[in-house]
């Protein structure tokens, strides 16, 4: 069985980095070898049943997505949002643990959902393309999926209206009626991105494929925030005028000032945080610390770090998948931003993964079937998956522990932290983004 590290060499680097570490980093890289170990333990377990039931009798194709009702394993079709989020997560496990098993099983659940590349109805392909095909290539080390990752943003891309300068989120290419954008789209401009630097050369898509994330980053950015950077969760433009027509909560609470639904607050930190990543664009760094201090410092954030479904509903229900996102987002900006306010993001997150990793979220044995983390809320107000695991929120738990580990370990070379340090500084001294920070936004 190949392995890309030894466990005892993974180990021992974690103890020797955990050395210099504060007390929670401390505590949070000691959990690290146990936490991969159950949840390597819980995800054989998990395919071992969901293999059983991952063809309907008319030969159609399903992916876990988390529990039924009935507390019976769900199952669901390739064409749903959550589709890739399963195969993602064994691909992590792989990276994590080095056994075969997660690859061969990553490999075969990701291949599953190789035609979902000619969807144009979604928004969701980078969710259901990017987190399956695009970690298999980014571990493996294979060109073998680049065609499939092109193909999947050109179709991502026919959902762009070039007026509006938007990605269309929800409904049918062509809809005159409405036009629905939410925060969740933020999280698929990173599939564009990647194509727009690894597509094929001299075709034009890439500049292309460039200019529409930005382009939706941008106008997001202008319209689906308050003051404060809390988000709202549904907005409907007026193709005519460019304007927004109507705001709804969608799932959450409500539209005022008193309610942001939390799991969309985490998308808008990771993808604004991954946007100045891809685009090295300042002003999206300064946004996603902004959205990001929000969050932190609401005055409803328990203490523990795991939001409630809503930062205007404290007291209900939580949301561990809210949390999982948050911390991941985090651990990337704090490395991005520096200094004593990076190290502030880097603590947050290090104590949401505390909270996450311990009895209260993480599941023992077949508690939650199998899944990682109990309490997430899928869909409060619809009242679906309420107090329940979620696949995505497993996908970004494990993508922050990985985080977590390579920022210990110093897996940042000297030439990334150069750049990080020259847009450090061009933060600082970029006067259109100060004037923006104290208007509360563009």
């Amino acid at each position: 069985m190949r392995r890309i590290v030894s466990s005892a060499v993974a180990v021992a680097a974690l103890v020797a980095a955990a050395a210099t570490a504060d007390a929670p980093e401390r505590e949070l890289s000691g959990r690290l070898p146990r936490i991969f170990a159950k949840a390597a333990g819980h995800y054989r377990a998990l395919d071992a049943h969901a293999v059983r039931l991952m063809k309907t009798q008319e030969g159609k194709i399903k992916v876990p997505r988390g529990l039924a009702e009935d507390g019976s394993l769900r199952m669901i079709s390739i064409l749903d949002w959550t589709s890739g989020f399963y195969p993602g997560s064994l691909w992590y496990l792989y990276e994590a643990t080095g056994d075969g098993f997660f690859r061969d099983r990553a490999v075969v659940w990701t291949e599953l959902l190789e035609s979902n590349k000619t969807l144009t109805g979604t928004h969701d392909l980078g969710f259901m393309m990017y987190c399956p095909f695009g970690n298999a290539k980014r571990i493996l080390k294979t060109g073998k999926y680049d065609a499939i990752l092109v193909e999947s943003a050109e179709s991502l891309s026919k959902r762009f209206h070039e007026g509006l300068g938007l990605l269309r989120s929800w409904g049918a290419n062509g809809n005159r009626n409405e036009f629905l954008v939410i925060p969740d789209n933020l999280m698929n401009l990173e599939l564009l991105e990647w194509a727009a630097k690894n597509g094929e050369r001299g075709t034009g898509n890439g500049e292309r494929f460039d200019k529409i994330a930005r382009s939706h980053a941008d106008v997001t950015m202008a319209y689906h925030f308050k003051a404060d950077g809390s988000v709202y969760h549904v907005l409907d433009y007026d193709q005519d005028t460019g304007r927004v027509k109507k705001i709804m909560a969608g799932q959450g609470a409500g539209c005022g000032s008193a309610w942001t639904w939390a799991r969309g607050q985490s998308w808008a930190i990771y993808g604004y945080t991954m946007m100045f990543r891809e685009t090295k664009d300042v002003r999206y760094l300064a946004f996603a610390q902004k959205l990001a201090d929000f969050a932190i410092n609401n005055p409803n954030m328990p203490e523990d770090g795991v939001p409630y479904w809503d930062y205007g509903t404290p007291g209900e229900a939580r949301d561990s998948s809210a949390g999982a996102i948050m911390a991941s987002a985090l651990l990337e900006l704090s490395a991005f931003v520096g200094g004593d306010k990076g190290a502030a993001y880097r603590a947050f997150a290090v104590k949401q993964l505390l909270a996450l990793s311990s009895p209260a979220y993480f599941s023992e044995g077949g508690e939650a079937g199998h899944w990682l983390l109990k309490h997430g809320t899928g869909h409060r107000p619809a009242n679906s998956e309420v107090d329940a695991p979620l696949s995505y929120g497993d996908y970004y738990f494990l993508e922050a522990c990985l985080r977590f580990k390579r920022l210990l370990t110093g897996a940042a070379d000297k030439a990334t932290l150069n750049k990080i340090n020259k847009y450090n500084k061009e933060v600082n001294k970029c006067i259109s983004c100060k004037q923006w920070w104290e208007k509360g936004g563009v």
